[in-house]
């Protein structure tokens, strides 16, 4: 029989009505192909974004595996963001909702004591970034002696980001004989290696070859003088109506730049990047999640793991140097089978590292009006 929806597959009761509490009926393809075997213990590699669906597709899995009458931390997900750590633990707490099994965030940038004070209570599923991980085991608070199942989630970025170190101290802590399981945007050599070493026998999900592959996501690029770039992000802001949007920059300088001059024409936006603190950072991607805030300015470093739901623009003010973040930056719109629109704005020195880009991708960029003489070019019926 073919796997089509969650009641095709063998899961308990309990999880089942989650699923349905939570409106879930048709399969994405991560999950109709990887929750099958993460049910059967098998190590799985799965090549899929975020907005795909994959936190259900290793998390329903999970919550089955886990046994609630056993109070010891037997799931552990390690993520590269405190935003995605806590995203995840929400979303597996409404999988285990009826399962009653007790799921906990850890992460830095927030007082370690409530975490310590949860996991002596007894918690069955930890997610967390891999530098809080490392403290609390270091300080004999958490215990992995009796994990079952072990996810990497954007496996492609923790590595990015130099975890690599820490992501073997803390698998060195489970039994040997756990359940690995491997998600990742992209699926290079450096993550290969990860899961040579730390696998057996995967079975490789290669479900997306790049992070466009959604047909519901619409791209566009504007041709601009490079003088005129404010300009004619003005205009698209003015001319579509745009309720939530990232504006990528690719300098904190910019990005301050770009925020300030937006808030001077009365625009709600704010500046992201690597030089915020944690409470700062909170604040802003806070404001922007509750629609307090319309436009977030960031960085590529800033926006890493931001997982945020009805994005409904992507605006390149500058056209990545590194042609694979792009499609990480545009992979924030166009989530869970809605649509999204990502707005690419090329200057003429930019031209060559665009056409890096578009090589990369099968599906269209169109172009719209050049505004690289007259920023009131009429772009709206584009959109």
């Amino acid at each position: 029989m073919e796997i089509q929806s969650f009641k095709d597959l063998p899961l308990s009761r309990e999880v089942l009505k989650s699923i349905e509490e939570l409106g879930f009926e048709q399969l994405f393809p991560i999950q109709a192909q990887a929750i099958m075997p993460l049910l059967e213990g098998k190590d799985v590699i799965g090549q899929a974004q975020t907005g795909t669906g994959k936190t259900a597709a290793f998390g329903v899995p999970m919550v089955e595996r886990v046994n609630p009458a056993t109070p010891k931390v037997q799931g552990l997900v390690l993520a590269p963001t405190r935003e995605l750590a806590v995203q995840v633990a929400e979303n597996i707490s409404l999988f285990a909702k009826y399962r009653k099994l007790k799921v906990l965030p850890v992460y830095g940038g927030a007082p370690i004591e409530r975490q310590i004070r949860a996991l002596q209570s007894g918690i069955h599923i930890v997610v967390g970034t891999p530098g809080r991980v490392i403290d609390l085991l270091e300080r004999g608070i958490l215990n992995l002696a009796s994990v079952k199942v072990v996810v990497l989630d954007e496996a492609d970025r923790m590595l990015d980001m130099g975890f690599i170190d820490d992501i073997r101290y803390i698998l060195a802590k489970t039994p040997s004989n756990r359940q690995t399981s491997l998600f990742s945007a992209t699926i290079d050599d450096t993550v290969m290696s990860v899961c040579n070493r730390y696998m057996k026998n995967p079975l490789k999900l290669l479900v997306s070859k790049d992070e466009i592959g959604l047909t519901q996501m619409k791209q566009y690029y504007l041709l601009v003088n490079s003088h005129g770039k404010f300009e004619a992000l003005c205009k698209i802001l003015e001319e579509n109506h745009i309720n939530r949007a990232i504006i990528f920059c690719r300098t904190r300088r910019d990005t301050s730049y770009v925020a300030d001059k937006l808030q001077r024409k009365g625009y709600s936006a704010q500046p992201l990047h690597a030089g915020f603190t944690q409470p700062q950072r909170d604040l802003a991607i806070n404001s922007f999640r509750n629609g307090k805030l319309k436009l977030l300015v960031a960085t590529d470093v800033a926006a890493r793991g931001l997982d945020i739901d009805g994005i409904t623009h992507i605006i390149n003010y500058d056209v990545p140097l590194d042609a694979p973040v792009y499609f990480h930056r545009v992979g924030r719109t166009a989530r869970m089978g809605r649509e999204g629109t990502a707005i690419t704005l090329v200057s003429y020195g930019e031209l060559s590292d665009f056409s890096n880009i578009k090589a990369l991708t099968k599906t269209k960029i169109e172009e719209l009006a050049s505004a690289a003489s007259d920023v009131d070019s009429p772009i709206q019926s584009f959109f």
